[in-house]
């Protein structure tokens, strides 16, 4: 079990537990960010579900198997927020090349591309978004990557490196279209009810797997929706959550799970898995530094614009939006504003230093979170709410008598 995630020993204790049948119907993977949760919890959904002789190897052949491999089992769901589509972007760079090389390894990054856009296309389920106004829009969308992605999927034969090359750049803009338009920030509690009526419906094989990326970002509403289901689970199914932040998750919620903790992988290690799940030998760093490579505009450049835009604020002068939005891509993945409100966050950390910068720092915090939902959440566009950003940040240091002077 598990052969396919590395460097993660707490695979080891849940392999245990799934063979001693004590997995429970609820549990959390908790760890920091690209430590293989999502990857963890879409092979226990296969290993639960696995009809082999010999369950949950990974080159079992059975068919439920198979069809978890390529995340086409309609025993799972998959919802919450994720940045997806650079992950699509690292998997169609090595699916080319190696298609180009004619590797041997091109099967297996066949499925690494495959699987890339099926973790964002599965969180389009007609089960999550049944009801929702926009399942329309959505549905063309989803039809149209499925068409391109026959061209490539088993167990048709590849087309030649240009035509294979054109499907991937099609692929990713309407990955990019879906992802920016439709995907939201916080779970909707509708998708929660909707889970909870697709749950209580018996599976005609195999377990069902409910998979919720990002739980502590759920609003309260959604929380409680997804407490009473927790407290009741059906007997065949099995709810997994993941998060980066345990101690945002709420206490009810980790009451009714058992938690797997996910350590950080050491930079080696992080090296090997791009090495070996990428096939780049040349890279040096960490695995979310090489996935961030594939951004439009460098990570670096972002940072050093939003220190020019906090210095701008502290010194009481008005930072040129427009340019900002420009010089960072239209902050097209969001991603790029996560980076951008990343750095802002890190010019004002000396605000800490003091009891007076400490309470600036809290209200300057408040101006960020809300900054982000303004554009995830609202659908404001990012210049928009930079410039409400610029008019909060510059209240507070005039209400503080320019206290923000201390974070430069």
């Amino acid at each position: 079990m598990y052969e396919n995630l590395l460097h993660q020993e707490i695979c080891s204790v849940l392999a245990k537990d799934i063979s001693s049948g004590c997995l429970p119907g609820a549990v959390l993977f908790s760890g920091p960010p690209g430590t293989g949760k999502l990857s963890c919890a879409l092979e226990t959904a296969r290993i639960l579900s696995c009809t082999g002789t010999e369950k949950g190897l990974w080159m079992c052949t059975c068919q439920s198997c198979l069809q978890h491999k390529a995340l086409v089992n309609q025993n799972v769901v998959l919802a919450g927020p994720r940045d997806c589509t650079l992950e699509i972007a690292a998997a169609a760079d090595v699916l080319k090349k190696t298609c180009e090389a004619k590797a041997p390894y091109l099967k297996s990054v066949r499925y690494l591309f495959l699987r890339s856009v099926r973790k964002l296309t599965m969180r389009f389920n007609p089960v999550l978004w049944d009801g929702d106004d926009k399942i329309s829009k959505i549905a063309a969308i989803t039809s149209e990557i499925d068409e391109l992605m026959e061209t490539i999927d088993f167990p048709h034969e590849l087309p030649d490196a240009g035509v294979l090359s054109r499907t991937c750049v099609q692929i990713q803009k309407l990955c990019e279209k879906l992802e920016s338009t439709f995907l939201y920030d916080s779970i909707p509690v509708k998708q929660i009810r909707n889970v909870s009526s697709w749950a209580h419906i018996k599976s005609g094989e195999g377990k069902k797997t409910v998979v919720i990326e990002n739980a502590d970002r759920m609003l309260e509403s959604v929380r409680n929706a997804l407490l009473k289901i927790l407290e009741e689970p059906p007997e065949d199914t099995v709810f997994i959550l993941t998060t980066s932040r345990r101690n945002a998750v709420m206490p009810t919620i980790l009451s009714r799970v058992r938690t797997y903790q996910f350590r950080e992988r050491t930079e080696e290690e992080q090296l090997d898995v791009v090495c070996r799940i990428f096939h780049n030998t040349e890279y040096t760093g960490t695995l979310q530094g090489y996935i961030e490579t594939f951004l439009s505009v460098p990570p670096a450049q972002v940072r050093v614009c939003a220190q020019n835009f906090f210095r701008e604020i502290v010194l009481n002068r008005l930072p040129d939006v427009n340019q900002v939005v420009k010089e960072c891509g239209g902050f097209d993945p969001r991603l790029l504003l996560r980076l951008f409100l990343t750095g802002v966050i890190d010019a004002q950390k000396k605000l800490m230093y003091t009891a007076a910068g400490a309470e600036c720092s809290a209200l300057c915090m408040d101006s960020f979170r809300m900054c982000w939902s303004n554009v995830t959440v609202y659908n404001q566009s990012p210049a928009a709410a930079l410039e409400e950003l610029v008019r909060t940040l510059s209240k507070i240091n005039r209400l503080h008598g320019m206290a923000l002077k201390a974070a430069v």
